[in-house]
């Protein structure tokens, strides 16, 4: 389970099995017993959230938005491209 990077107490992560096919790039974050999934492709959007409110989420995209670059090399650095299988 590759991390990104860690920001205000939540890892921002992918997992090393992201199925078959392979689902787009993706960003997962965790902490304090929340969860959530952020498409970082085509565009920055929430797939899902399990207890974060409506003002962590705000703050969780922006902060995906302003590291996409970041997420989707190390996406790439670690599954060899962008490409869904």
């Amino acid at each position: 389970m590759p991390v990104v990077f860690r920001d205000g107490g939540l890892r921002y992560y992918f997992f090393s099995n992201e199925g078959l096919p392979r689902e787009p790039r993706h960003v997962h974050v965790k902490g304090s017993g929340k969860d959530a999934k952020v498409w970082i492709e085509p565009e920055v959007t929430l797939a899902e959230s399990y207890g974060f409110n409506s003002v962590e989420l705000a703050r969780i995209l922006r902060i995906v938005l302003e590291r996409r670059e970041l997420m989707l090399k190390a996406w790439d650095d670690h599954f060899g491209n962008g490409s869904p299988l």
